[in-house]
């Protein structure tokens, strides 16, 4: 029978080998799939981008800003020379749909306070991605200004917007990525090294996390030609691939050692290892699986691509661990203590029985005082969970984008020009019932809403139709079509208003001035009985992004925690064990969030992960994905510990041997697997990307949590207490001795 079943895990051991290095290659080009820009699907945000597309057939949909310094001022005879010379390069190029400057619009939103000056330059989607223009772009840019150095050695021309940003986030992430693997794989291996005592043990999990995460991306880059999928796919793949991926490796290499310690041979050890651990993994997948299949029904780009890249990293880890991994034992056998370090006894059965001496007798002390330990444990962690109450999900004050980027500097130079509003700009579409261009009710009314909206302190500039043409409607004709087309739609019922804040108004007010304008309504703001209005922008987009996750964050909680239940249910088929076990994965995720607001969020001890003061707020994504993610990563080791104590008990053994014997079997394995993942996780809060930064810090903290005082302490002194009700309904009968399972000692 064992040999049956060994051969038939050969040859699907083959296929997943086999296709795993088919797909290897593809995840080197993953990255040029994955996008950086946010999409809110349904948003007005979108709308407005779609109308202007559509309806208005702006050049301006999507727009770079070329900054522009060091040059005489744009409105000078040589400055304007100048500008012509980048003006007119720029509108020879493909991919360019339009632009503007001064030498266009005589409009003094073009001349910055310090001199300097800027230029919109409109980008086409006909060829492909606008992302992908943004480096001939930056190219241009430089030959502009090695041009122009040769007369005026201050030039400085440089890119910023929202495109050229979500570039260089891009690149931000890309390097996060390398450089926390640089981190991570070193310091798993030394951890492997000493929880095994072997360098070859240690290996494996290490490869199984590694093909993981190639398999991973591959698959998204895929995807990614159909769905939009975002540039968080390489973090997290690779945050999850290694935590899940070693953490299950690791399990099934510990029970196959503990296997062939009992006296069997390799392949005997490895059919029943896959058999016993499989079917642990398995609950333990779903469990994360759950998770992640939950972030689907949120309709953001980020969070659905977040939600596709940890379902895949779960179904990849537990796939390559059930099949690759047993197969490898087989060969290896004892073998598997190869490259075993001098310190390190020998694997046999009295080593195995020795490593559990004192996780027993610690389980021991734990079912003698189960109320001490649940007070001593439980309030520290329901302090830390309390602090959950200041959670602020609005997106954080302050430049937490990378300082170094290039588009980051032109932004801030922007900002020192007191221009900084034409990229955070509020893109206002009003319709109304009669005509704007065609009727003087029609122009009144834009009018009246531009002035209006001009009036209001936290506006620097509202650029429109009305102000384009100086409140004249015959001066229409005197505008080029370009210009018309940005701020008029075809019919003429519907105009464009660019709203810019001016430098004192933060993200946060910006959403708030979002969200108050939508409330009061083109009639208050037109006079207009009817008229209807839309926002979008950069504002416009975070304030989207807010409300549809506080919308969704319920459901989601729903989906997780009730699928959870089902699959733990279904898992140990008691009721009260799978509802502790969800109590405990609330616990340990209000806590990890308790510390996101201490730590980041208040700034204290922030600085000694690179960030200097309290960010204030926490980005709106962060709890979402954070929630998923450590609910189904903490199940993991409640998994681990109630599935071993279960199989005590239907061994013969009380409740009270049962659990110290659960606690000497798995809280090594636990101790082990939670360092390599707090490792992994650890490593990406070193970044400078402030969102991977934040859900490093909330997953490693969360695992720390949860696999000392949680899983230790309060999961066993809670099964204590619950005794025989934590497997009811479900039976305790004793099993039938099984020839091909030792039996626990």
């Amino acid at each position: 029978m064992i040999k049956a079943m060994q051969k038939r895990r050969f040859w699907v051991s083959g296929i997943v080998l086999a296709a795993a290095l088919a797909l290897l290659p593809f995840s080197f080009h993953a990255e040029r799939s994955l996008e950086t820009a946010t999409r809110v699907e349904g948003s007005q945000a979108e709308t407005v981008k779609q109308q202007l597309a559509d309806r208005f057939r702006s050049p301006f949909v999507d727009r770079v800003v070329l900054v522009v310094r060091g040059l005489p001022a744009a409105d000078t005879d040589e400055g304007g020379k100048a500008l012509e010379t980048i003006v007119n390069g720029l509108k020879d190029q493909p991919g360019v749909s339009g632009v503007v400057s001064y030498l266009e619009l005589r409009d003094p939103i073009f001349l910055g306070k310090d001199g300097g000056t800027f230029v919109l330059v409109g980008l086409s989607s006909d060829d492909g991605p606008v992302e992908t223009l943004v480096p001939k772009l930056h190219q241009l840019a430089t030959g502009f200004q090695n041009q122009l150095k040769a007369q005026y050695p201050a030039a400085n021309i440089e890119l910023t917007g929202e495109i050229p940003l979500n570039a260089d986030i891009r690149a931000a992430s890309a390097h996060d990525v390398n450089r926390g693997e640089s981190l991570v794989i070193p310091a798993t291996l030394f951890l492997l090294v000493l929880a095994f005592g072997s360098l070859m043990a240690a290996v494996i999990p290490l490869a199984v996390g590694q093909l993981a995460i190639a398999t991973t991306l591959a698959i998204t880059g895929f995807l990614a030609h159909r769905w939009h999928l975002s540039i968080l796919v390489q973090n997290l793949a690779t945050m999850l691939g290694l935590g899940l991926g070693i953490d299950y490796a690791l399990l099934m290499i510990s029970r196959f050692r503990e296997v062939v310690a009992a006296g069997y041979t390799g392949n005997d050890a490895a059919v029943i290892a896959a058999r016993q651990a499989g079917r642990t993994l398995l609950i333990s997948a779903s469990t994360v699986a759950i998770g992640f299949l939950a972030l689907l029904t949120v309709p953001i780009s980020e969070i659905r691509s977040i939600g596709i890249a940890g379902f895949l990293v779960a179904g990849i880890s537990v796939l390559l661990t059930n099949t690759l991994v047993p197969s490898a034992l087989a060969l290896l056998g004892k073998r598997i203590d190869l490259g075993r370090l001098p310190f390190t006894p020998k694997l046999d059965a009295c080593r195995a029985e020795l490593t559990g001496v004192r996780w027993r007798r610690w389980g021991n002390m734990i079912v003698a005082k189960p109320w001490l330990a649940l007070v001593l444990a439980g309030t520290p962690l329901l302090l830390l969970a309390a602090q959950v109450r200041h959670l602020d999900t609005s997106v954080p004050p302050g430049n937490w984008l990378p300082q170094s980027a290039e588009s980051v500097r032109a932004l801030h130079s922007l900002e020192h020009m007191d221009r900084g509003g034409i990229v955070e700009s509020l893109r206002v579409i009003v319709e109304l019932p009669d005509s704007i261009a065609g009727t003087d009710a029609g122009w009144d009314a834009l009018n009246r809403m531009t002035k209006k909206l001009e009036s209001d302190p936290r506006s620097a500039r509202v650029i429109s139709i009305t102000t384009l043409a100086e409140g004249n409607r015959a001066a229409l004709t005197d505008l080029s079509r370009e210009t018309r087309r940005t701020f008029l739609s075809s019919d003429g019922k519907a105009a464009l208003l660019e709203v810019l804040p001016t430098g004192a108004v933060t993200l946060r007010d910006q959403v708030t001035w979002v969200r108050e304008l939508r409330k009061t309504g083109a009639p208050a703001l037109t006079g207009v009985p009817g008229a209807t209005l839309i926002i979008g922008g950069i504002p416009a987009l975070n304030a989207d992004y807010e409300t549809i996750i506080r919308n969704h964050f319920p459901s989601v909680m729903l989906l997780v925690v009730g699928g959870t239940l089902i699959a733990l249910l279904c898992g140990f088929r008691g009721i009260v064990a799978a509802v502790k076990a969800i109590a405990l994965n609330l616990l340990s995720v209000a806590a990890a969030f308790g510390a996101l607001v201490l730590v980041l969020q208040d700034g204290h001890g922030s600085r000694f992960i690179g960030v200097p003061q309290g960010t204030g707020s926490v980005f709106p994504l962060v709890p979402i994905v954070t929630f998923a993610i450590v609910f189904g990563l903490s199940m993991d080791y409640e998994v681990f510990l109630v599935a071993r104590v279960l199989e005590a008990r239907r061994s013969g053994m009380s409740e009270l041997e049962a659990i110290p014997e659960g606690m000497a079997r798995t809280a090594g394995l636990i101790t082990s697997a939670a360092a390599i993942m707090i490792a992994v996780f650890a490593a990406f809060t070193f970044g400078d990307f402030l969102v991977v930064k934040m859900i490093g810090f909330t997953l490693a903290v969360a695992v720390l949590i949860d696999a000392t005082l949680v899983r230790i302490v309060v999961g066993p002194a809670l099964l204590r207490l619950a005794g025989d009700w934590n497997w009811w309904p479900g039976h305790l009968e004793k099993t039938h001795c099984d020839p091909d399972t030792p039996v626990a000692k």
